[in-house]
């Protein structure tokens, strides 16, 4: 019977063999009082390091009174032999979760990296973005569309000798001469935009 034999069949405690119990369990070994297998259990201890406290106890309550040490004495200079406790094998489905908590952990950790040096992606930029834009938007289209307007409408009076239905026909022209060109300019103005935005998309994909 080997130590790890005894201490799983003893169980409980665990002390360092010393001179006074190696010399206790090898005369506990050849003592005619014990049966033979407590003699047999003192001599497969007497040459381990350290034994189960169980049935060292056991060994000493069989032996006669006259051959055997005091226990106080029988125990001093021995330690107790702390050992881990078995770990507990995880579940398969719980291995598996623990993976994928791992990788959306290494996910973020990456994303937290690599925040600082990865251009933020953004969207085309709203012409109308705010009120602000909006109202200085409508103002610009007004002032430009009056002053075709009155452009137009000088032309054609001076054209047409101030006949008011030719001259107002001018002013309406230019009006509408001012509002296409406006709208012209917007959509190259959105175009540029949306140009710019696919270029820094383009970019960041071919530097990752």
């Amino acid at each position: 019977m080997t130590n790890n034999e005894v201490g799983s069949h003893m169980g409980g405690l665990i002390i360092t063999n010393n001179d006074t119990i190696r010399s206790f369990l090898s005369s506990a070994s050849q003592n005619p009082d014990l049966n033979y297998e407590l003699q047999q259990i003192a001599s497969n201890l007497s040459s381990q390091s350290s034994i189960p406290y169980k049935a060292l106890r056991n060994l000493w309550s069989a032996s006669p009174s006259a051959s055997r040490p005091k226990l106080l004495h029988l125990f001093s200079g021995s330690d107790f032999v702390l050992t881990s406790p078995k770990q507990r094998e995880k579940s398969e489905e719980l291995k598996e979760r623990l993976r994928k908590l791992a990788d959306l952990a290494e996910r973020n950790a990456y994303k937290e990296l690599v925040r600082d040096i990865t251009p933020m992606r953004r969207a085309p930029e709203d012409s109308f973005s705010s009120y602000k834009d909006q109202i200085g938007f409508g103002l610009h289209v007004v002032v430009t569309m009056f002053t075709g307007f009155l452009v137009g409408y000088a032309a054609f009076r001076a054209l047409f000798n101030r006949n008011p239905v030719m001259s107002a026909a001018g002013g309406i022209l230019g009006l509408v001469c001012c509002m296409l060109l406006e709208t012209v300019l917007f959509i190259i103005r959105t175009s540029d935009s949306s140009t710019a935005a696919s270029s820094s998309t383009s970019k960041f994909k071919k530097q990752q």
